[in-house]
């Protein structure tokens, strides 16, 4: 018996240490939290006249006038940062890209439409913290073993595309990489519908359609309007396609859907080759990225 104890005591003792570690880092990152709120509440709320003369300089260039715009709101980030707790990242994260959300806003704010600041800028702020979740679902959601897969395939894929200066079918993927045609399907359907809505909205644009779709849950009626306007710039832009290229571009940037269809995917619902779809597709993308069209969408676009 007393061997038995002596045995397990070193085995106590080593989870007795991982758990204090553990422990130690949660209380770190509790102080370096509570820290930081402390900091930020020394802040007081701007005035709307000091709001409009900030965004004003903001326009100008004043890099101290915007330090004092999202300086006045770093509270406001803590309290929408609180609402996504529990979702894969810790708060510090959270709050961190939310900040990020915060200074895109301020940068872009017009004063002129006639939003308050913090309306405008919930949206921004939103869509970071959103933006870093789905990053690390994806990251968490996409099987390990197709990591390397799909990887391998968009190598080959962007090889192939600059000898044959076309987009390679499944079955030259296959025949590159020694694989089956199926595999290829499958590996390219599974990197598509994790990728959905993120493909940048043009080429030289790191924004992208999913930029630009609002989350509807809020109940502040100034964002609502503004987001209600902002999905319609979106419907008006894809309203000037034609009928073809908008049911395309819904069907490949998973708009209305679940989630994307590939080029061969969207051909098998019209009865069209894969090369005339993605024909399509880029003549719909350069019609969204002609000025008269997207003009209103820049807007927010950045």
């Amino acid at each position: 018996m007393s061997e038995k104890k002596t045995k397990r005591r070193p085995i106590k003792k080593r989870k007795s240490k991982v758990d204090k570690n553990i422990q130690k880092i949660g209380s770190d990152a509790n102080r370096s939290l509570s820290k930081y709120l402390q900091e930020i509440s020394k802040y007081e709320p701007l005035s709307p006249d000091r709001e409009v003369e900030l965004a004003i300089r903001v326009r100008q260039g004043d890099r101290r006038a915007l330090k004092e715009l999202t300086e006045a709101n770093l509270r406001f980030v803590v309290s929408v940062a609180k609402d996504y707790q529990g979702q894969g990242l810790p708060l510090t994260d959270l709050i961190n890209e939310g900040n990020l959300g915060l200074i895109k806003a301020a940068e872009r704010f017009d004063e002129t439409r006639g939003f308050k600041f913090i309306s405008y800028a919930v949206w921004w702020i939103r869509q970071s913290v959103l933006q870093a979740l789905a990053e690390h679902s994806r990251i968490v959601r996409l099987p390990l073993n197709r990591v390397g897969t799909i990887s391998k395939i968009n190598k080959a894929s962007e090889r192939l595309e600059q000898e044959f200066e076309r987009v390679p079918r499944a079955d030259e993927l296959a025949h590159q990489l020694e694989m089956k045609v199926n595999e290829i399907n499958d590996a390219q359907r599974i990197a598509r519908r994790h990728h959905s809505l993120d493909t940048p909205f043009s080429d030289d644009e790191k924004n992208s359609l999913l930029d630009v779709i609002s989350d509807s849950n809020t109940e502040d009626p100034d964002l609502e309007l503004q987001m209600d306007s902002l999905e319609q710039e979106v419907k008006d832009a894809l309203e000037t396609l034609k009928d073809r290229e908008k049911d395309v571009i819904r069907m490949y940037f998973g708009i209305d859907r679940e989630y994307a269809l590939t080029l061969n995917e969207i051909g098998e619902e019209f009865g069209l080759t894969r090369e005339r779809v993605r024909q399509i597709k880029e003549k719909a993308i350069r019609r969204l990225r002609h000025r008269s069209r997207s003009k209103k969408l820049r807007t927010y676009l950045g």
